[in-house]
């Protein structure tokens, strides 16, 4: 995978897209989070993220292209804002933050989330978010491939009772059946997946850290 680009042009991208305006942030900050951000904290090959309580998934998705096709979150995912950080994740608290050592872990595919979570933390390293995993993709399409897309397990839905909801969010490429439509054919999209399930086209994407 190609490195990303620098933050100075990742946060021009997030500019030209709006996602400065949802995120209640100004551009010119924008700007000078990501100019001070590579000096100050060292950060070399890094993904320049807006908190998920600033800008949810559900309007990250349609920024996404492929094939000059918007992405989408399936119909049967209307609850996809409410999947939130795995319990014990540290999120930055700022509108701004830093996701450093991306992968997506094609090495785990075939595997369940279920067995992928244990295995990510005897790497040392951390499940990325869905918004990150949107993010990811925004900055670098080429992050999503036919047959070698990714799940993003650091997002997970609470039930009423505090049960782990089984379903587990994906980002990957419609294949334009069922209820997606064949217009929707090669675009990004955002699903699930179930915790127990193998999938041999889906890794894991995850970081080694976030910083604010």
């Amino acid at each position: 995978m190609p490195a990303l680009p620098p933050l100075a042009a990742q946060a021009e991208r997030l500019v030209e897209l709006g996602v400065h305006r949802l995120a209640g942030v100004s551009a010119d900050a924008l700007h000078a989070f990501a100019a001070e951000a590579g000096p100050r904290r060292g950060a070399g090959d890094a993904l320049l993220a807006v908190h998920p309580d600033r800008v949810p998934a559900s309007a990250l998705a349609p920024l996404l292209r492929r094939d000059d096709k918007p992405g989408f979150v399936v119909v049967d995912m209307p609850d996809v804002d409410r999947f939130a950080p795995l319990d014990g994740a540290e999120v930055p608290d700022g509108p701004l933050y830093l996701v450093t050592g991306i992968d997506r872990g094609d090495h785990l595919a075939n595997r369940s989330p279920e067995e992928a979570l244990p295995a990510l933390t005897a790497e040392d390293r951390i499940p990325l978010l869905l918004t990150e995993g949107l993010h990811w993709v925004l900055q670098q399409p080429g992050a999503l491939e036919r047959n070698h897309c990714f799940m993003t397990i650091g997002s997970r839905l609470r039930k009423a009772n505090g049960a782990p909801d089984a379903r587990t969010p994906a980002i990957w490429i419609s294949n334009g059946t069922g209820r997606d439509g064949r217009e929707r054919r090669n675009a990004p999209k955002v699903g699930w997946c179930w915790w127990g399930n193998r999938h041999t086209w889906l890794g894991f994407a995850s970081a080694t850290g976030r910083t604010p």
